[in-house]
């Protein structure tokens, strides 16, 4: 049990400071790039975020574990939104800006419907994982074009008043120009990432080995437990920034993971191990994460905001979720 436990404990800690470092450097590297925070969410915090699962779904899909491969993409999906949204709303309403709903939110819902589809009639080849990683590049490259004109256009239409914003950056609530360039912003950041990416592999070995004691099957850990464990990066960063008040980055961050997990690590996983998805995940995990997608973009549309009884009903779907979803 001591063996277990080290790795757990070790693996909370190294994510909490991990999620400090990685808000704040990405957030102080937006503002000297001239990119919103929103940009930053859906890229390096969002993405960045979900490294944990690119490198467990590849590695199970090697070692012929399509469960833990799968079920890790699906269920990081379904906690994202219904965990992590959850407890971050609680703590913290998390604002939601219309470009991310009508843009990223519908991102995501098309990507949960196509990979949905895709694996019901088709294995996961290498022809699906080449052109989810496509789509992903496309995304990116639309996402950032179109914020950075945004940000420009909304420079000019205050240039009169740029001497206030210099000093201080009412939005963010951090200064306009932090101290530092750019490269210790990006520095800190990453030094942020590899933080969580750590305490995120540490807290899934002792889980999986806790689980595994219990003669758990591969999917329902996959679904669960990885699920969970390489979904605590997103947890902690969501968190700090609800509590620095930097909530387009964690509700980019949310958003932004379940379109990499889906296209980049569900890309990438048939593209180095094609496999069959499992039955059960097509069956009843997809609807579950299409479901919960919809969900989470009407109460996003609602007043543009994830209020705290939002929050207490997507944490509460989670527990249902988990309940129907673990062996007797």
């Amino acid at each position: 049990m001591f063996e277990i436990a080290v790795p757990l404990i070790g693996g909370l800690f190294l994510l909490i400071i991990g999620g400090e470092f990685l808000v704040r450097g990405a957030v102080n590297a937006a503002t000297h790039l001239g990119v919103s925070p929103l940009v930053i969410g859906l890229t390096l915090v969002g993405f960045g975020t979900s490294t944990p699962e690119l490198v467990t779904s590849v590695h199970a899909a090697l070692v012929g574990a399509p469960g833990i491969a799968y079920g890790n993409v699906v269920g990081s999906n379904i906690a994202n939104i219904l965990l992590i949204g959850g407890v971050a709303a609680l703590l913290f309403p998390i604002a939601v800006s219309s470009t991310a709903l009508k843009r990223d939110a519908a991102v995501m819902l098309a990507v949960s419907l196509v990979f949905a589809g895709v694996v019901t009639v088709m294995d996961a080849n290498r022809l699906v994982g080449g052109v989810f990683l496509a789509a992903l590049c496309t995304y990116i490259y639309m996402a950032i074009r179109q914020e950075r004109a945004a940000v420009q256009e909304n420079r000019g239409a205050v240039h009169g008043k740029s001497t206030a914003l210099i000093e201080t950056d009412p939005v963010l609530d951090i200064p306009a120009q932090p101290k530092g360039g750019v490269v210790a912003a990006l520095l800190l950041a990453l030094g942020g990432l590899a933080l969580v990416v750590l305490g995120g592999k540490f807290l899934v070995e002792g889980a999986v080995s806790l689980a595994r004691g219990f003669g758990i099957s591969e999917t329902v850990i996959g679904l669960t437990i990885v699920a969970i464990g390489t979904s605590m990066p997103e947890l902690v960063t969501s968190v700090v920034a609800g509590l620095k008040r930097q909530t387009d980055v964690a509700f980019g961050n949310i958003i932004g993971s379940n379109i990499y997990n889906i296209l980049g690590i569900g890309g990438a996983t048939a593209l180095i191990a094609p496999s069959e998805v499992p039955s059960q995940i097509i069956s009843f995990d997809n609807p579950v994460m299409i479901g919960v997608s919809v969900i989470f973009v009407i109460f996003a549309a609602t007043g543009l905001r994830i209020g705290r009884r939002e929050g207490a009903v997507l944490l509460g779907g989670y527990l249902v979720y988990l309940y129907a979803l673990w062996p007797s």
